[in-house]
């Protein structure tokens, strides 16, 4: 057997083997949790054992009224994040492509960048109601900001010799931009698009304080308004769930764009 046939057969075991040891982590707290909820330390009423928590989603699942709540978040998030990254691919593109725009853009988004996502809540309900669209303009405002962060700190430091050598061969303008630039920083892009993602389910929770029924963030505060601790556990669950499984998506689709570029 020859060395390459030796590391693709070796591969998969090693791919394996990682994602064996990215479960060891999970298990391990919910033992934690087991464990301090039978201690004596937490009563019931403040830290539900891991058992109560599904008996909850089953629960809820069996009314049919989960489902609801998890495609509603997910359909918001997904809308926004859409929205977010967009809107930060081109102003991220510009501000890394001009050092004019540069100047006059950049300190200004930084500013914005540095408001926390609930001050926006007072603003987006004077301005838009109550409806879907502010709440969406809240995840999409929290996706915006990593991905035009890293477009543009990517597009700033694209190697000059890619560049010249794009422009040796007769590119320039948006022709050097989409054939020479942008390739040259989609690993990071790609990256950002990921952070936007994660950042828009963090956004998410401020987003569904704006006069909600529905949805994950809805119904973690309607859970501690109720005193219900275990459907506000399983929210919070759900939600790190629902976030690393897009991520993953996300992920898988990155890594076969960038070995499709190879």
């Amino acid at each position: 057997m020859s060395l390459t046939e030796e590391r693709t057969a070796v591969a998969p075991k090693r791919t394996a083997a990682r994602r064996a040891v990215g479960v060891v982590l999970p298990l391990l707290l919910l033992g934690v949790w087991q464990l301090l909820a039978g201690s004596g330390i937490y009563s019931p009423a403040q830290l539900p054992p891991p058992g109560e928590v599904a008996s909850a989603f089953g629960e809820l699942a069996g009314r049919g009224e989960l489902w609801h709540h998890i495609a509603i978040s997910t359909q918001r998030v997904l809308i926004g994040f859409a929205l977010g990254a967009v809107l930060g691919l081109a102003l991220g593109g510009l501000v890394g492509l001009s050092r004019t725009a540069n100047a006059a853009l950049s300190p200004t988004v930084q500013a914005i960048r540095a408001v926390p996502s609930l001050a926006w809540v007072p603003l987006l309900l004077l301005w838009l109601g109550v409806g879907e669209t502010p709440k969406i303009v809240l995840v999409a405002i929290g996706a915006f900001f990593p991905v035009y962060a890293t477009v543009s700190a990517a597009l700033t430091h694209v190697d000059s010799h890619l560049t010249e050598v794009g422009r040796a061969y007769g590119r320039s303008g948006l022709r050097l931009v989409a054939t020479v630039l942008f390739p040259a920083a989609t690993p990071a892009i790609l990256s950002g698009l990921r952070l936007g993602l994660a950042q828009g389910w963090l956004f998410l929770v401020a987003a569904e304080l704006i006069a909600s029924s529905m949805g994950l963030g809805f119904l973690l505060i309607d859970s501690q308004n109720t005193g219900r601790t275990d459907v506000m556990l399983l929210a919070i669950v759900l939600l790190a769930a629902l976030g690393k499984l897009t991520d993953t998506l996300l992920g898988f689709a990155e890594t076969r764009l960038l070995t499709a570029r190879r």
